[in-house]
């Protein structure tokens, strides 16, 4: 891609306006201009390429501007693009709402609810759980994210960027313990672990909350800006069951995990849980403003007309883009294709583990694949300063890549799913040039 005539100003140019004008909480990890981007590759004004391990942090699991979602929003946009949904309806809320009721895991009555973003759907998850339950408190885990609005904030586990400043935070808001099985006491099995996180999260509605008063627990299941953190099966379906034993509505936080990213339409379908709840955003809409709440149906009608919605949410541009996702996985088989992307990243990162003392571990599920940058593989103490330079390196070199985690040392895998493997492999490459540069 050569630059255009178009360009007004120079990238330098582009930069100042930004830190004149852009507030600074807002954090930029790479600081070219995008300008094009088609399947897992994204060009800045100057034609220089990036290779996309980042997908606009799990956005764009059917990659940068597919023809299918293009051609959907164009159309949509030549005949209409927003009536508000609360002022009159329109034929694709409706059709994504029917299509994820029947898509989402368990055979029960569904009805799904639209908004804008990933906290959206969680805090309105938390608004239809307690108005079903005529309960008040929210339980999460630790290492969660759940978005950047106040509630979600509560909910939210890491301190610093998240949280710090932004108090006083809402109330009735408690984080229960999650397994993190790398870190786990020296010389516990995982079985052995998985004992002693059950007996926690059973003792946390001793010592810190009665489950009679909790109208929800929302878990990621598979924990994303926390690390990737895999729970077992057997974690996952306790925390269900204990909700089920003690009238607790069970939210499944898909907004990252949903969409094929785990190789499944929904992570949780990995762990045999069928949740009350879903919420979904991200990948949905293949980068359009769009989230929803899915579930039971007796849940999603406690509220009364006018109590759920919002001026944007639901958008006509957003439904049709959704649905043209939907398609795409299904017609370019793209949960097949996430696991096999997520086997080659682990068997890369497998080969570099055994060459280089600091990296840690190793976990993925489907596509949602994380290395751990540690200072030695004996002490697994984290190396957040390696993991960032590494990031850096890559930005600098082609590659946009992120890093997460409550300590900043895990180096995360998010390639839109259609990438090929000649640009999977160019990208791992950069990643172990980063190794070396060091």
């Amino acid at each position: 891609m050569s630059q255009t005539t178009t360009n007004r100003f120079s990238t330098e140019e582009w930069q100042g306006k930004r830190d004149q004008y852009v507030a600074r909480g807002v954090s930029n990890g790479n600081r070219h201009l995008a300008a094009k981007g088609k399947g897992a590759e994204l060009f800045d004004i100057d034609g220089n390429r990036f290779i996309d391990f980042a997908g606009a942090i799990g956005t764009l699991n059917v990659g940068h501007s597919h023809p299918k979602v293009v051609e959907a929003v164009k159309a949509q946009a030549d005949s209409l693009i927003h009536p508000g949904f609360n002022v009159m309806m329109y034929e694709s809320y409706i059709e994504l709402a029917e299509k994820l009721c029947h898509l989402t895991p368990g055979d029960h009555d569904k009805k799904a609810i639209f908004l804008n973003s990933g906290a959206e759907a969680v805090e309105n998850a938390v608004k239809i759980a307690r108005k079903y339950t005529k309960r008040q408190a929210v339980v999460s885990f630790t290492r969660g994210f759940h978005g950047r609005t106040n509630m979600t904030m509560s909910m939210t586990s890491k301190v610093k960027p998240y949280k710090f400043g932004f108090g006083p935070f809402a109330s009735e808001v408690y984080q229960a313990p999650y397994p993190y099985y790398y870190q786990k006491p020296e010389g516990l099995s995982d079985a052995a672990y998985d004992d002693f996180i059950i007996d926690q999260f059973n003792q946390f509605f001793i010592a810190t909350v009665a489950p009679e008063t909790v109208a929800c627990v929302v878990m990621e299941p598979v924990q994303g800006e926390g690390g990737f953190i895999v729970p077992s099966k057997r974690f996952v379906q306790h925390v269900a069951s204990f909700c089920q034993q003690h009238g607790i509505v069970f939210v499944a936080d898909e907004i990252q995990t949903g969409f094929a990213r785990t190789g499944k339409y929904f992570a949780i379908e990995h762990f045999d849980v069928v949740p009350d709840l879903i919420t979904v955003s991200k990948s949905l809409a293949a980068g359009l403003p769009l989230s929803g709440v899915v579930g039971r149906k007796e849940l999603l009608d406690a509220a009364d007309p006018g109590e759920l919605g919002g001026t944007y949410a639901g958008s006509p541009l957003g439904c049709v883009a959704a649905l043209a996702v939907l398609d795409i996985i299904e017609t370019e088989q793209l949960n097949q294709r996430s696991e096999h992307i997520g086997q080659v990243i682990e068997d890369k990162a497998n080969e570099w583990r055994t060459k280089y003392s600091f990296i840690g571990e190793v976990r993925r599920l489907g596509a949602m694949a994380a290395i751990e940058m540690v200072e030695d593989q004996t002490t697994r103490t984290p190396d957040k300063k390696r993991a960032a330079a590494i990031a850096a390196y890559a930005n600098k070199h082609g590659l946009l890549l992120l890093t997460a985690g409550i300590n900043g040392n895990i180096i995360r895998f998010l390639t839109p799913l259609v990438i090929t493997d000649e640009l999977l492999h160019e990208g791992l490459g950069i990643i172990e040039d980063a190794f070396n540069a060091r």
